[in-house]
C-alpha cells in the first residue's frame, strides 16, 4: 500500500461542517483578508406588546426572537460586493415584444 493512513484521516466519515465550509470557501477563492459577514436567516422577532395575562404558550413577550426550525446561516463576503449602480444601455432600446396598449372591450348592452 502506498501512503500512509493516520488514525486521524476522516476516511468515510462525512465533513464536518467547518470542513464543508472551507471547502465552499476554497472553490469562491476567498482570501484571509476578506470582511465576511455571518449572519442568521429565517427568524422572527416579536413586535407586539403583551398584557400581563397573556398566553405564554402561544404568544412571545415584545423584542424576543425565535428560531424559526427551518432557520439558516448567511456568510457574505463584503470585499467582493459589487456596489456600482446599473447604468443607462448604451443604445437605443428595442424590445422584441413592443408593448401594445389593450384594446377595449365594449360589453353588449342587452
Amino acid at each position: 500500500m502506498n501512503g500512509k493512513l493516520d488514525p486521524e484521516e476522516h476516511v468515510m466519515e462525512a465533513p464536518t461542517i467547518i470542513e464543508q465550509i472551507n471547502s465552499v470557501v476554497e472553490k469562491l477563492n476567498w482570501e484571509e483578508g476578506d470582511d465576511i459577514i455571518v449572519e442568521i436567516g429565517g427568524t422572527v422577532v416579536s413586535g407586539i406588546h403583551q398584557g400581563e395575562n397573556y398566553n405564554k404558550k402561544w404568544s412571545t413577550p415584545y423584542g424576543v426572537r425565535k428560531y424559526n426550525k427551518d432557520a439558516f446561516i448567511i456568510i457574505s463576503n463584503q470585499s467582493r460586493r459589487d456596489l456600482t449602480g446599473s447604468k443607462p444601455m448604451d443604445r437605443e432600446h428595442k424590445p422584441a415584444h413592443p408593448y401594445e396598449p389593450k384594446k377595449e372591450v365594449k360589453k353588449d348592452e342587452t
